[in-house]
């Protein structure tokens, strides 16, 4: 996995150890033709501080090309909204952010209520969200977005932090789905 470093949290790193996978981290400007000749399995977005289309400038072209290329991506809270801008939504600033433990996030495609940890200060606008975009999870507190996904292009993130330490762990499964992404791609690559 290469992981984009838009200002990790070293816990994000340690999910990935826990499940046996080899991370490569690069910085959160490395040219996605660079990432492409390390052959990826899979591209994490991290999480990181500021407002995402600041950030957007130089890392929305990135994973732009990644996407191209149908690599499997999963971004958190940052990286959530990196990938959602990449995909054509647009953020906007929330007048109350979100910040500490015991959100509670539906996830929308099982209807299972998860308790999250949070901070940020930005959201994806909703009525940005393209079409080919499928939003996965809501908050319950304001109804603003949690996840996203595009399925056929083996996509999807999350707003909140499902790595959190001490914290819920009831989104610690979003490691594992990543992985299985992971497989099928590598293995559609060797037919």
């Amino acid at each position: 996995i290469i992981a984009i470093d838009y200002g990790m949290k070293k816990n994000q790193l340690r999910c990935f150890s826990d499940i046996n996978c080899g991370v490569t981290v690069v910085p959160a400007n490395f040219p996605a033709d660079k990432i492409l000749k390390l052959k990826p399995h899979g591209v994490f977005l991290s999480n990181g501080p500021g407002d995402p289309a600041a950030t957007g400038r130089y890392a929305i072209p990135i994973v732009k090309k990644l996407i191209e290329k149908k690599i499997p991506i999963f971004g958190i809270c940052l990286g959530h909204q990196i990938l959602s801008l990449a995909l054509g939504a647009k953020t906007k600033k929330m007048s109350l952010g979100h910040r500490g433990a015991n959100h509670p996030v539906k996830d929308l495609t099982t209807n299972k209520v998860e308790i999250t940890s949070q901070n940020h200060g930005f959201e994806v606008d909703a009525k940005s969200i393209p079409k080919n975009v499928k939003v996965t999870h809501k908050s319950l507190f304001d109804g603003s977005i949690e996840g996203i996904e595009v399925k056929d292009k083996k996509l999807f993130s999350v707003q909140y932090h499902p790595e959190a330490n001490p914290g819920p762990q009831d989104s610690k499964y979003l490691f594992s789905n990543f992985i299985k992404d992971i497989k099928k791609y590598a293995k559609k690559k060797r037919h």
